[in-house]
């Protein structure tokens, strides 16, 4: 069969759950299945819990993953719930990919792409807020809260005020048009001005930031034990929460600063950051696939409650 995306970071993935022997690996965002594969092939002994909330990835990874039989199970529905449904096994690694597939991008009518006839946006298509509903329905605030806060993008109000002048005249039908109001105001010259415009969108459509919250929190309520984390990330807002929230899961004293000695018992520390700096794309890895530049991977190894 062909395989319609390329995993990013996937030695590095295989080397970081490399150690785990038996139980359960989560693959929070299994895609298309390649992070899953590699990991099952090199892994003989564990089994796998496959959750997308794309069903076209779904089904993809169904049929791909089928050699391994009863070793995975496949759940449809967003990342932020599956640890706490499945809580009650032997979870011995985390893996989640927060990203768009290649596949999404490429496709026309998911309306990711610049040049797409089509404004949706949406990872799961069932979802009933699309791109189009924020472009041409959202007041011009909150237009502009969302290219500031989840887009970075300097000229926040001159891109809202465009936009809802231009929806006034008529709707904005297609990621095309909405690219070509980008490429207007301009942006950073080392990307596509529409680059941040459509990271802004996306992230609101599918509330990113928040599931991915939703998902550290689930892990940190599970009470695993000896269980790798990691998270692959994309931008700076992404990799922003890992890493805040990998840091304070490292941390063994609670106690507020001003204190004056520790009274908590110093005994909070969920275990520890394997990694001081987030693990990057090889250059090797670079040549064959361009859009892992971005990708960052933060490490975790739960010890147990209370970091024992």
């Amino acid at each position: 069969m062909e395989i319609p995306h390329i995993p990013v970071l996937l030695e590095e993935v295989k080397d970081v759950f490399k150690s785990i022997e038996e139980g359960y690996i989560v693959d929070c965002t299994l895609g298309y299945g390649g992070h899953s594969e590699a990991l099952l092939e090199q892994n003989e002994h564990i089994k796998l819990i496959g959750c997308d909330q794309d069903e076209e990835a779904l089904n993809f990874s169904k049929t791909r993953l089928s050699r391994f039989g009863k070793r995975v199970n496949f759940e449809h529905g967003n990342f932020a719930s599956v640890i706490e449904k499945y809580a009650h096994l032997p979870i011995r690694g985390i893996l989640a990919d927060i990203g768009v597939s290649s596949l999404q991008l490429d496709k026309k009518e998911r309306g990711f792409a610049f040049d797409s006839d089509t404004l949706d946006m949406r990872m799961n298509p069932h979802n009933p807020l699309s791109a189009y509903e924020v472009v041409n329905h959202y007041p011009q605030t909150e237009l502009e809260f969302i290219f500031r806060e989840y887009g970075e993008i300097h000229e926040y109000h001159k891109m809202a005020s465009l936009i809802c002048a231009t929806r006034a005249l008529k709707p904005i039908e297609s990621a095309k048009e909405l690219s070509k109001l980008a490429e207007k105001i301009g942006g950073k010259k080392s990307i596509h001005p529409s680059t941040l415009l459509f990271q802004a969108i996306r992230i609101e459509v599918n509330n990113e930031l928040g599931v991915l919250s939703t998902l550290l929190e689930s892990i940190k309520n599970a009470h695993l034990e000896h269980c790798l984390v990691g998270i692959i990330s994309f931008h700076s807002l992404e990799d922003r929460i890992v890493k805040q929230t990998f840091k304070l899961w490292s941390q063994a004293c609670i106690c507020p600063p001003e204190a004056f000695r520790c009274t908590c018992g110093k005994n909070h520390a969920l275990g520890k950051l394997l990694t001081k700096k987030p693990i990057e794309a090889s250059a090797k890895e670079l040549r064959k696939n361009p859009r892992s530049r971005s990708a960052k991977l933060r490490v975790f190894e739960i010890k147990s409650e209370n970091g024992r």
